[in-house]
Protein backbone atom coordinates (compact mmCIF):
# COMPACT_ATOMS: atom_id res chain seq x y z
CA UNK A 1 0.00 0.00 0.00
CA UNK A 2 1.17 3.54 -0.74
CA UNK A 3 0.47 5.89 2.14
CA UNK A 4 0.96 9.66 2.24
CA UNK A 5 1.12 10.86 5.84
CA UNK A 6 0.17 14.53 5.94
CA UNK A 7 1.49 15.69 9.31
CA UNK A 8 4.47 13.61 10.44
CA UNK A 9 4.34 14.62 14.10
CA UNK A 10 3.96 12.17 16.96
CA UNK A 11 1.07 10.00 15.72
CA UNK A 12 1.68 10.57 12.00
CA UNK A 13 5.38 9.89 12.35
CA UNK A 14 4.90 6.72 14.38
CA UNK A 15 2.23 5.33 12.05
CA UNK A 16 4.26 6.23 8.97
CA UNK A 17 7.41 4.75 10.44
CA UNK A 18 5.74 1.50 11.43
CA UNK A 19 4.20 1.13 7.97
CA UNK A 20 7.53 1.92 6.30
CA UNK A 21 9.40 -0.73 8.26
CA UNK A 22 6.72 -3.25 7.26
CA UNK A 23 7.47 -2.63 3.59
CA UNK A 24 4.74 -0.19 2.61
CA UNK A 25 5.70 2.82 0.50
CA UNK A 26 5.36 5.85 2.76
CA UNK A 27 5.74 9.55 2.02
CA UNK A 28 5.77 12.05 4.88
CA UNK A 29 4.65 15.66 4.63
CA UNK A 30 6.33 17.64 7.38
CA UNK A 31 7.74 21.11 7.95
CA UNK A 32 10.50 23.11 9.61
CA UNK A 33 13.37 21.54 11.50
CA UNK A 34 11.52 18.24 11.73
CA UNK A 35 11.41 17.97 7.94
CA UNK A 36 15.07 18.96 7.60
CA UNK A 37 16.14 16.31 10.10
CA UNK A 38 14.16 13.57 8.33
CA UNK A 39 15.66 14.56 4.98
CA UNK A 40 19.18 14.62 6.40
CA UNK A 41 19.14 11.53 8.60
CA UNK A 42 15.92 9.63 7.93
CA UNK A 43 13.08 9.24 10.39
CA UNK A 44 14.25 8.06 13.80
CA UNK A 45 11.61 5.72 15.22
CA UNK A 46 12.06 4.89 18.88
CA UNK A 47 10.17 2.09 20.58
CA UNK A 48 10.68 0.47 23.97
CA UNK A 49 13.90 -1.47 23.60
CA UNK A 50 14.94 -0.18 20.20
CA UNK A 51 15.75 2.73 17.90
CA UNK A 52 15.62 2.56 14.10
CA UNK A 53 16.73 4.95 11.38
CA UNK A 54 14.26 4.68 8.53
CA UNK A 55 14.94 6.07 5.05
CA UNK A 56 11.59 7.59 4.12
CA UNK A 57 10.54 10.15 1.55
CA UNK A 58 9.77 13.50 3.17
CA UNK A 59 8.51 16.70 1.54
CA UNK A 60 7.04 20.02 2.60
CA UNK A 61 4.28 20.22 0.01
CA UNK A 62 2.17 17.44 -1.54
CA UNK A 63 2.91 18.98 -4.96
CA UNK A 64 6.39 17.45 -4.65
CA UNK A 65 4.95 13.92 -4.70
CA UNK A 66 3.98 11.72 -7.64
CA UNK A 67 0.19 11.36 -7.61
CA UNK A 68 0.01 9.11 -10.68
CA UNK A 69 0.29 6.10 -8.38
CA UNK A 70 -2.80 5.61 -6.17
CA UNK A 71 -2.30 6.48 -2.52
CA UNK A 72 -4.19 6.63 0.74
CA UNK A 73 -3.74 9.92 2.58
CA UNK A 74 -3.44 9.71 6.35
CA UNK A 75 -4.31 13.19 7.57
CA UNK A 76 -2.56 13.69 10.91
CA UNK A 77 -2.34 17.47 11.28
CA UNK A 78 -4.01 19.31 14.16
CA UNK A 79 -7.54 20.55 13.59
CA UNK A 80 -6.49 24.16 13.11
CA UNK A 81 -4.29 23.08 10.18
CA UNK A 82 -6.84 20.92 8.36
CA UNK A 83 -8.10 23.55 5.93
CA UNK A 84 -4.59 24.51 4.84
CA UNK A 85 -3.70 20.86 4.30
CA UNK A 86 -6.85 20.32 2.24
CA UNK A 87 -6.09 23.37 0.11
CA UNK A 88 -2.69 21.90 -0.74
CA UNK A 89 -4.05 18.40 -1.34
CA UNK A 90 -6.84 19.55 -3.63
CA UNK A 91 -4.32 21.12 -6.00
CA UNK A 92 -2.61 17.81 -6.76
CA UNK A 93 -4.41 14.73 -5.38
CA UNK A 94 -7.02 13.05 -7.60
CA UNK A 95 -10.58 13.62 -6.32
CA UNK A 96 -11.02 9.89 -5.72
CA UNK A 97 -8.12 9.77 -3.23
CA UNK A 98 -9.12 8.20 0.09
CA UNK A 99 -8.40 10.51 3.04
CA UNK A 100 -8.28 9.05 6.56
CA UNK A 101 -8.64 11.56 9.42
CA UNK A 102 -6.22 10.28 12.06
CA UNK A 103 -7.04 13.34 14.16
CA UNK A 104 -8.64 14.31 17.43
CA UNK A 105 -12.05 15.92 17.38
CA UNK A 106 -15.08 15.22 15.23
CA UNK A 107 -15.17 18.17 12.82
CA UNK A 108 -12.31 17.22 10.49
CA UNK A 109 -14.28 14.55 8.67
CA UNK A 110 -17.00 17.02 7.68
CA UNK A 111 -14.39 19.42 6.32
CA UNK A 112 -12.64 16.68 4.36
CA UNK A 113 -15.88 15.31 2.91
CA UNK A 114 -16.52 18.69 1.28
CA UNK A 115 -13.37 18.09 -0.79
CA UNK A 116 -12.92 14.31 -1.02
CA UNK A 117 -15.74 11.81 -1.50
CA UNK A 118 -13.88 8.93 0.12
CA UNK A 119 -13.46 10.21 3.67
CA UNK A 120 -12.70 8.04 6.70
CA UNK A 121 -12.57 8.65 10.41
CA UNK A 122 -9.94 7.07 12.63
CA UNK A 123 -10.13 6.80 16.41
CA UNK A 124 -6.51 7.04 17.54
CA UNK A 125 -5.26 5.61 20.82
CA UNK A 126 -1.48 5.78 20.65
CA UNK A 127 0.96 7.17 23.21
CA UNK A 128 3.45 8.89 20.93
CA UNK A 129 5.88 11.78 21.33
CA UNK A 130 7.51 14.19 18.90
CA UNK A 131 9.57 16.86 20.61
CA UNK A 132 13.00 16.50 18.99
CA UNK A 133 13.39 17.15 15.23
CA UNK A 134 13.46 13.95 13.20
CA UNK A 135 12.59 11.72 16.17
CA UNK A 136 9.25 10.10 17.00
CA UNK A 137 8.65 7.89 20.02
CA UNK A 138 6.11 5.08 20.36
CA UNK A 139 5.64 4.24 24.02
CA UNK A 140 3.23 1.29 24.02
CA UNK A 141 4.37 -2.29 23.54
CA UNK A 142 3.93 -4.91 22.31
CA UNK A 143 0.90 -3.32 20.61
CA UNK A 144 1.83 0.17 19.39
CA UNK A 145 -1.72 1.51 19.52
CA UNK A 146 -5.38 1.01 18.68
CA UNK A 147 -6.34 2.59 15.34
CA UNK A 148 -9.91 1.76 14.39
CA UNK A 149 -11.36 3.36 11.27
CA UNK A 150 -14.40 3.46 9.03
CA UNK A 151 -16.07 5.49 6.32
CA UNK A 152 -17.56 8.82 7.22
CA UNK A 153 -20.32 9.22 8.16
CA UNK A 154 -20.72 5.45 8.45
CA UNK A 155 -19.92 2.18 6.75
CA UNK A 156 -17.01 -0.09 5.87
CA UNK A 157 -15.56 -0.68 2.42
CA UNK A 158 -12.56 -2.40 0.85
CA UNK A 159 -10.28 0.58 1.54
CA UNK A 160 -11.12 0.68 5.25
CA UNK A 161 -10.53 -3.06 5.50
CA UNK A 162 -7.22 -2.87 3.62
CA UNK A 163 -5.93 0.00 5.76
CA UNK A 164 -6.92 -1.83 8.96
CA UNK A 165 -5.10 -4.96 7.76
CA UNK A 166 -1.97 -2.97 6.87
CA UNK A 167 -1.93 -1.29 10.28
CA UNK A 168 -2.42 -4.59 12.08
CA UNK A 169 0.49 -6.24 10.30
CA UNK A 170 2.60 -3.15 11.10
CA UNK A 171 2.13 -3.59 14.85
CA UNK A 172 -1.13 -1.85 15.69
CA UNK A 173 -4.51 -3.24 16.63
CA UNK A 174 -6.93 -1.94 14.02
CA UNK A 175 -10.51 -2.78 13.10
CA UNK A 176 -12.72 -1.48 10.32
CA UNK A 177 -15.91 -0.23 11.99
CA UNK A 178 -19.19 0.90 10.41
CA UNK A 179 -19.90 3.25 13.34
CA UNK A 180 -16.52 4.95 13.72
CA UNK A 181 -17.94 8.31 14.80
CA UNK A 182 -19.48 6.77 17.93
CA UNK A 183 -15.92 5.93 18.93
CA UNK A 184 -14.53 9.30 17.92
CA UNK A 185 -17.07 11.06 20.14
CA UNK A 186 -15.93 8.90 23.06
CA UNK A 187 -12.35 9.87 22.25
CA UNK A 188 -13.45 13.52 22.17
CA UNK A 189 -14.66 13.19 25.75
CA UNK A 190 -11.24 11.82 26.75
CA UNK A 191 -9.54 14.69 24.93
CA UNK A 192 -11.39 17.32 26.96
CA UNK A 193 -8.72 16.71 29.61
CA UNK A 194 -5.98 17.77 27.18
CA UNK A 195 -6.58 21.39 28.19
CA UNK A 196 -6.30 20.47 31.87
CA UNK A 197 -3.00 18.75 31.11
CA UNK A 198 -1.69 21.90 29.42
CA UNK A 199 -2.86 24.32 32.09
CA UNK A 200 -2.20 22.26 35.21
CA UNK A 201 0.21 19.47 34.23
CA UNK A 202 -0.24 15.87 33.04
CA UNK A 203 -0.86 14.54 36.56
CA UNK A 204 -4.12 16.51 36.72
CA UNK A 205 -5.90 14.56 33.96
CA UNK A 206 -7.73 12.74 36.77
CA UNK A 207 -8.60 15.92 38.69
CA UNK A 208 -12.09 17.15 39.55
CA UNK A 209 -11.62 19.85 36.90
CA UNK A 210 -11.14 17.22 34.19
CA UNK A 211 -14.07 15.18 35.50
CA UNK A 212 -16.33 18.21 35.36
CA UNK A 213 -15.27 18.95 31.78
CA UNK A 214 -16.12 15.39 30.73
CA UNK A 215 -19.43 15.48 32.64
CA UNK A 216 -20.41 18.63 30.74
CA UNK A 217 -19.48 16.86 27.54
CA UNK A 218 -21.66 13.86 28.31
CA UNK A 219 -24.67 16.09 29.01
CA UNK A 220 -24.14 18.14 25.86
CA UNK A 221 -23.76 15.12 23.56
CA UNK A 222 -26.91 13.59 25.03
CA UNK A 223 -28.83 16.83 24.49
CA UNK A 224 -27.58 16.95 20.89
CA UNK A 225 -28.70 13.37 20.29
CA UNK A 226 -25.18 12.22 19.45
CA UNK A 227 -24.51 8.50 19.67
CA UNK A 228 -21.38 7.77 21.71
CA UNK A 229 -19.61 4.50 22.42
CA UNK A 230 -20.19 3.65 26.07
CA UNK A 231 -17.52 3.76 28.74
CA UNK A 232 -17.69 -0.02 28.97
CA UNK A 233 -17.32 -0.48 25.22
CA UNK A 234 -14.31 1.81 25.26
CA UNK A 235 -12.75 0.00 28.21
CA UNK A 236 -13.30 -3.38 26.63
CA UNK A 237 -11.81 -2.27 23.30
CA UNK A 238 -8.60 -0.68 24.45
CA UNK A 239 -8.17 -1.30 28.16
CA UNK A 240 -6.53 -4.71 28.14
CA UNK A 241 -4.39 -4.00 25.10
CA UNK A 242 -2.97 -0.69 26.28
CA UNK A 243 -3.34 -0.56 30.04
CA UNK A 244 -3.53 -4.18 31.18
CA UNK A 245 -1.49 -7.33 30.95
CA UNK A 246 -1.20 -7.15 27.15
CA UNK A 247 0.15 -3.60 27.00
CA UNK A 248 2.93 -1.67 28.72
CA UNK A 249 3.66 2.06 28.63
CA UNK A 250 7.43 2.49 28.61
CA UNK A 251 10.16 5.04 28.02
CA UNK A 252 12.26 5.02 24.88
CA UNK A 253 15.84 6.15 24.38
CA UNK A 254 14.81 9.83 24.33
CA UNK A 255 12.73 9.52 27.49
CA UNK A 256 9.31 8.72 28.88
CA UNK A 257 5.91 9.78 27.62
CA UNK A 258 5.23 13.03 29.46
CA UNK A 259 2.04 14.42 27.94
CA UNK A 260 -0.47 14.20 25.16
CA UNK A 261 -0.76 15.92 21.80
CA UNK A 262 -1.93 19.33 23.03
CA UNK A 263 0.75 19.43 25.74
CA UNK A 264 3.39 18.60 23.12
CA UNK A 265 2.11 21.37 20.85
CA UNK A 266 2.60 23.90 23.63
CA UNK A 267 6.04 22.51 24.43
CA UNK A 268 7.03 22.98 20.76
CA UNK A 269 5.66 26.52 20.78
CA UNK A 270 2.90 25.76 18.30
CA UNK A 271 -0.83 26.36 18.14
CA UNK A 272 -3.41 24.19 19.89
CA UNK A 273 -6.56 22.47 18.63
CA UNK A 274 -8.62 23.32 21.70
CA UNK A 275 -11.32 24.98 19.55
CA UNK A 276 -12.06 21.53 18.09
CA UNK A 277 -11.99 19.70 21.44
CA UNK A 278 -13.42 21.72 24.35
CA UNK A 279 -14.69 24.18 21.74
CA UNK A 280 -16.78 21.44 20.13
CA UNK A 281 -18.61 20.91 23.44
CA UNK A 282 -19.05 24.67 23.85
CA UNK A 283 -20.49 24.93 20.34
CA UNK A 284 -22.96 22.08 20.83
CA UNK A 285 -23.90 23.43 24.25
CA UNK A 286 -24.77 26.82 22.77
CA UNK A 287 -26.71 25.20 19.94
CA UNK A 288 -28.77 23.09 22.34
CA UNK A 289 -29.10 25.42 25.32
CA UNK A 290 -26.74 23.57 27.69
CA UNK A 291 -24.32 25.65 29.81
CA UNK A 292 -20.66 24.65 29.44
CA UNK A 293 -18.72 26.98 31.79
CA UNK A 294 -15.87 24.54 32.48
CA UNK A 295 -15.14 23.76 28.83
CA UNK A 296 -15.53 27.41 27.81
CA UNK A 297 -12.99 28.44 30.45
CA UNK A 298 -10.58 25.66 29.46
CA UNK A 299 -10.89 26.63 25.79
CA UNK A 300 -10.14 30.28 26.50
CA UNK A 301 -7.32 29.74 29.01
CA UNK A 302 -5.54 27.16 26.85
CA UNK A 303 -5.62 29.41 23.80
CA UNK A 304 -4.29 32.30 25.89
CA UNK A 305 -1.46 30.15 27.22
CA UNK A 306 -0.49 28.97 23.75
CA UNK A 307 -0.45 32.55 22.43
CA UNK A 308 1.70 33.71 25.35
CA UNK A 309 4.52 31.33 24.42
CA UNK A 310 4.88 30.28 28.07
CA UNK A 311 5.24 26.67 29.08
CA UNK A 312 2.42 24.44 30.36
CA UNK A 313 1.46 23.68 33.92
CA UNK A 314 0.97 27.17 35.40
CA UNK A 315 -2.42 26.77 37.08
CA UNK A 316 -3.90 24.94 40.05
CA UNK A 317 -6.99 22.97 38.94
CA UNK A 318 -8.95 24.16 41.98
CA UNK A 319 -8.43 27.79 40.97
CA UNK A 320 -9.58 27.16 37.42
CA UNK A 321 -12.63 25.25 38.60
CA UNK A 322 -13.56 28.14 40.90
CA UNK A 323 -13.15 30.53 37.97
CA UNK A 324 -15.44 28.42 35.77
CA UNK A 325 -18.06 28.18 38.53
CA UNK A 326 -18.00 31.95 39.04
CA UNK A 327 -18.38 32.58 35.32
CA UNK A 328 -21.18 30.04 35.14
CA UNK A 329 -23.01 31.76 38.00
CA UNK A 330 -22.77 35.07 36.13
CA UNK A 331 -24.05 33.43 32.98
CA UNK A 332 -20.82 34.15 31.01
Amino acid sequence: MRVVVYGAGAVGGVVGGMLQRQGHRVSLIARGRHLEAIRDHGLILERPGGREQLPVEAVEDPAALDWNEPAVVLLAVKGQDTDGALDSLCRVAPPGTPVVCAQNGVENERRVLRRFEHTYGMAVVCAATQLDPGVVQAHFSPVTGVLDLGRFPHGVDATATAVAEALTTAGFDAEARPDIMRWKYRKLLHNLANAVEVLCGPTERASELASRARAEGEVVLAAAGVEVASVQEDRDRRGRLLFGEAGVLSATESGAWRGGSTWQSVMRGGGVEVDYLNGEIVLLGRLHGVPTPVNAMLQRRTAELARSGQGPGRWAPEALLAEAEAEGARGD
